[in-house]
């Protein structure tokens, strides 16, 4: 199928494109095009102006911080995988990038442009859910950031607004002795998750200081499961077991309201969220506590 008719503009710099979408309430943005595209062809989306960033300098820019990890509109999920910034600062993010589409798709989908997608069943949305950061926002009026926890909305509905621009996304990186995890579930390789889970859990001292647990999939957004981090935040490595596990499990499990569809079932969804939960718990301990 074909798109409808458009008008293209390869912009130069962030404020002309900022100008451009503000001057028309059917413009939009366009950077990998991976999900845009498939949209115009199916006719879901009917955009008069697409605003390309390809063009303009520095928004291909992947730099890790004193404690984050900045990545700009126009990085390729690609480069962002492969990236020895990355894969040191936050090898989360390199190893869920694995798991993004095939290789043709991450050669042009963005990082930043699978998050504003925010499918619930993507892996990007889910790793900025778990490690926190904030998303950086320009239109003709200024630039504003906007941080992890505020960002989605809904289904494909974020916080952005429909004249602005995400330039970038910072991740948090974990400082301290950190482990992680990161698995989903689907049909075959390169489907979005039928349920996914990430996992993140940081020690001071042999105790569980910090711990973030996502769950891709089961609803609207990705969603951070508050009442199994509980369970875990102040319990000594050592103490975690069988019990505490089955706890977590259940707590993951209540805590999602997913629907049924032609993939899976709402109660299969809630099981297997809660098996992945265990095995992330366990796999990020073990990663935390063996030296790299």
């Amino acid at each position: 199928m074909k798109p409808p008719v458009f008008t293209y503009h390869a912009c130069r710099t962030v404020e002309e494109a900022a100008g451009l979408l503000s001057s028309s309430e059917e413009a939009k943005v366009i950077s990998g095009g991976q999900s845009l595209v498939p949209m115009m062809n199916l006719r879901l989306a009917n955009p008069a102006h697409l605003v390309d960033l390809n063009s303009i300098p520095g928004l291909d820019r992947i730099e890790a911080g004193a404690g984050n990890l900045t990545i700009g509109a126009t990085a390729r999920q690609h480069d962002v995988e492969r990236s020895a910034a990355v894969t040191s600062a936050a090898p989360l993010i390199a190893a869920a990038l694995a798991h993004v589409g095939h290789p043709q798709i991450r050669n042009r989908g963005t990082v930043v442009g699978s998050i504003c997608h925010a499918d619930p069943a993507a892996e990007m949305p889910a790793v900025f859910t778990t490690l926190g950061g904030h998303v950086t926002a320009q239109s003709a009026s200024g630039m504003r950031t906007i941080a992890a926890e505020d960002f989605f909305d809904s289904y494909l509905t974020t916080a952005l607004e429909p004249n602005e621009i995400a330039t970038s996304v910072t991740f948090n990186t974990p400082n301290g002795s950190s482990g992680w995890y990161f698995e989903e579930v689907a049909r075959r390789h390169g489907d979005f998750a039928i349920i996914g889970v990430v996992a993140l859990v940081t020690l001071s001292d042999g105790v569980i200081s910090d711990a973030r647990l996502t769950v891709f999939g089961g609803g609207a957004t990705a969603i951070r499961i508050a009442a199994a981090e509980q369970l875990l935040v102040g319990t000594a490595a050592g103490d975690v077991d069988d019990n505490l596990l089955s706890r977590a499990a259940s707590a993951t499990s209540e805590a999602l309201r997913p629907s049924d569809d032609i993939h899976a079932s709402a109660d299969y969804r809630r099981h297997v969220a809660g098996v992945l939960i265990t095995r992330g718990i366990r796999t990020s301990l073990e990663r935390a506590t063996t030296p790299a």
